[in-house]
């Protein structure tokens, strides 16, 4: 591991560490909880952190999150630039950074949809779209917020990055050994095959746990319901604690692809419903010994 650099930060910072300068545009759960594991893993020397709430971003550096709150005219300091912001926040964010982007930076996102993101950095960035690399690390909680950043939150987890023509070997290697740096695994995918699979294996789940706690609300027992749920409702139910507006945007930005998902489930609720209209017994529980057949199967697989 490298180790942490001592003495004059600034200086010490330029040769002791891959990344001697860190920008951070979002520092919430995502954003802080990466620039805790750098700084715990010591390839990290300066954390710049910018946000439009201040006294969310003053809670940042409070936290020992991040070092400097800056401006966006400080990024041309930044060798890395992760804009770690809602999808509905990222296409102003990068016509804001674009006039102050180094040509050695790499800017990053943590953004769970990805084929949206690019047009947007497309249009936002111009003819710097080369130093931006886009990534998703599947990683996360229903808490938000500085307070909520863990610097442990990206071991043993997944990040995807999913590189752009413009991008080069040395953009994409730097990028992984940040990401492996946090104890991530770091796989490389098409964006558009990342938006399909992570509709259905993110997305979607969130959507319908959601959507059943929202139905509890329009039913004249929800008080009694809640009272006497368990802890398999609290399984179920947990992630639909997200913050709304980040989930609206995945929603909204991986339109396409949800859609297909919800047919799909559509067709499959329909099939477990005339099972049970017609007690076909068999049917069912054969049926649910594929599904939970299926779950121990991704339980006890290596991945």
């Amino acid at each position: 591991m490298i180790q942490k650099p001592t003495g004059d930060a600034s200086s010490a910072a330029a040769v002791a560490v891959p990344i001697p300068v860190l920008a951070v545009v979002g520092v919430g759960l995502i954003g802080g909880s990466l620039a805790l594991s750098l700084k715990r893993s010591g390839v990290v020397g300066q954390v710049l952190g910018i946000g439009h709430d201040m006294p969310s971003i003053k809670k940042a550096l409070e936290l020992g999150i991040i070092d400097n709150i800056a401006t966006f005219e400080q990024l041309a300091q930044a060798d890395v630039i992760v804009v770690a912001t809602p999808v509905s926040a990222f296409e102003s964010v990068c016509r804001a950074i674009r006039p102050f982007l180094s040509p050695r930076s790499i800017v990053t996102d943590v953004c769970s949809t990805k084929q949206r993101v690019i047009d947007m950095a497309r249009r936002a960035l111009g003819d710097r779209i080369g130093l931006f690399v886009p990534g998703h690390p599947i990683a996360g909680a229903e808490t938000s917020g500085p307070q909520a950043a863990q610097p442990f939150l990206f071991e043993q987890k997944q990040v995807i990055l999913t590189p752009l023509s413009e991008n080069n070997s040395d953009q994409i290697d730097r990028l992984r050994r940040l990401w492996e740096a946090c104890g991530a695994a770091v796989s490389l995918m098409d964006a558009a095959e990342h938006d399909r699979l992570f509709a259905a294996v993110s997305h979607m789940p969130h959507f319908l746990s959601a959507l059943y706690m929202y139905s509890l609300l329009n039913d004249n027992q929800t008080e009694s319901k809640l009272k006497y749920a368990g802890s398999g409702f609290r399984d179920f139910t947990r992630i639909a604690a997200g913050a709304p507006v980040m989930w609206r945007d995945i929603f909204s930005s991986n339109r396409d692809c949800m859609l297909e998902e919800i047919t799909r489930f559509q067709a499959c609720l329909e099939q477990a419903r005339q099972m049970l209209e017609s007690g076909n017994n068999d049917a069912f529980e054969a049926w649910l010994t594929a599904a939970a057949q299926a779950r121990r199967d991704w339980e006890n697989s290596p991945s």
